[in-house]
């Protein structure tokens, strides 16, 4: 009788590191983006990178896999459904994400003569910077519950506290999605989900610039992605910096608005004059 001789066991490749963590980080080609995704970069981390430019992800994909971690990417259309709720669905499936950084994001402005934002402009932003992460929230949350462990991050600014009169449009939806990570927050505790909403202040990037206004203690993205990083570990409700600018955008909801609206004209917020 033929015997079949067994055959030894396959001996694990020295550089095999396990994967210990998924991290799915959108706006991955933003400054904020590329900064978390190069720190959160390690052996044994798994990060599934967004972003709408292909070569800048191209790029930032290979600096992230020098330092060690895997590397999946996408460039859908994050404000489509129709893209995004099957792409969350397979990712889901095949490992659910241990870290969601939301981080997407876009801005526009009012004009001169009493002009406000682009309508259209406007609910483009709405799209991306409100109605996504609700999206992605609603897709992942829900299986993180189940499981008993995650952390949703959601990206929203300082001018969340008091919206400001040169970006109307986009104070309201970093205002809304602090108002929604803050209840999100609350009901998904039980489950062992965090949920933490970032409030930056000013940092150095192509859109920050384009902002109108002045921009105190602007912030290199590098900095940024440290705080985050570090408020995330520990779970923080709010991550808001840098310390001073956070405290006076505070004051600004807390003083009355006539004041508030002054002390805001006087810093050079105001609206745009022809």
């Amino acid at each position: 009788m033929n015997t079949v001789e067994p055959q030894p066991l396959e001996a694990p490749r020295e550089d095999f590191v396990a994967i210990s963590r998924t991290v799915l980080i959108t706006g991955a080609t933003g400054a904020i983006g590329g900064a978390l995704a190069r720190d959160y970069s390690s052996p044994g981390t798994r990060l599934i990178l967004h972003g709408r430019r292909r070569e800048v992800l191209d790029t930032l994909a290979a600096e992230c896999r020098e330092r060690g971690a895997e590397v999946e990417l996408s460039r859908i259309d994050l404000t489509d459904d129709e893209q995004l709720h099957p792409w969350l669905e397979a990712l889901a499936t095949r490992y659910l994400p241990d870290i969601v950084i939301a981080n997407a994001g876009k801005n526009t402005q009012v004009g001169s003569h009493g002009d406000l934002e682009p309508w259209q402009e406007v609910s483009d932003l709405l799209a991306i910077n409100l109605r996504t992460p609700m999206a992605m929230a609603s897709v992942l949350a829900p299986r993180m519950a189940r499981r008993g462990s995650g952390q949703l991050v959601l990206i929203s600014s300082l001018a969340a506290w008091h919206g400001l009169p040169v970006t109307p449009g986009y104070s309201a939806s970093k205002a809304g999605i602090k108002a929604y990570g803050e209840g999100l927050r609350g009901h998904l505790a039980p489950f062992g989900v965090g949920v933490s909403v970032v409030m930056p202040g000013y940092v150095r990037s192509a859109m920050c610039h384009a902002m109108p206004g002045p921009k105190p203690w602007l912030w290199p993205p590098e900095r940024a992605a440290r705080r985050i990083r570090t408020g995330v570990a520990g779970n923080r409700a709010r991550i808001g910096f840098p310390l001073l600018l956070n405290i006076g955008c505070w004051w600004l909801a807390v003083l009355p608005a006539t004041v508030s609206q002054r002390l805001l004209r006087l810093m050079g917020y105001g609206s745009h004059c022809p």
